[in-house]
């Protein structure tokens, strides 16, 4: 069983990267309409009605407001974008094509808690700087934070991608 190497998993994200952007792109723009159809007038300010204090406390009122819905759409579709597919044949799109899988020791796939432990342990190892993907490097078992905490491994299966490792 090989383990694998910051290089690979850094290529990984990037791929998943790709998806994962599209994605968010799309629901964001449904939030947009949805928005739109239940408040068409709640994007738009009457400039000449509001006094100059009252105006930047709108403006930045909306951009907190706007922030927060764009960060909660980016944590939530992508816990189940990256839970979907760990959880269904333990591979995301970008380590099918390298032809790797997220596993436990035992060699099955995580479930959804499991799934959802390892997502808020990588947004750890990110938070930091990335040091808990940069474990990697240094760890006897290629492991990063939250592989380690989440007692799950990624490894390299040669064979057909249909294949359970």
């Amino acid at each position: 069983m090989k383990r694998i190497g910051l290089i690979k998993r850094l290529l990984v994200i990037i791929y998943d990267g790709l998806l994962l952007f599209s994605i968010l792109f799309f629901t964001s723009a449904l939030w947009m309409l949805l928005f739109n159809l239940v408040a068409p007038d709640s994007f738009y300010v009457d400039v000449s009605q509001l006094q100059a204090h009252k105006l930047a406390s709108f403006t930045n009122q909306a951009k907190a407001i706007s922030f927060s819905l764009v960060a909660i759409n980016v944590v939530v579709v992508s816990f189940f974008f990256y839970g979907w597919f760990w959880t269904h044949g333990g591979q995301t799109l970008g380590m099918r094509a390298w032809k790797l899988y997220l596993t436990k020791p035992d060699g099955k796939f995580i479930d959804w808690p499991l799934a959802a432990k390892r997502y808020l342990l990588a947004l750890v190892s990110w938070g930091c700087g990335g040091l808990g993907f940069i474990w990697v490097l240094v760890h006897p078992q290629k492991k990063a934070w939250h592989d380690s905490l989440t007692n799950t491994q990624i490894i390299f299966h040669q064979g057909e991608s249909n294949n359970k490792p």
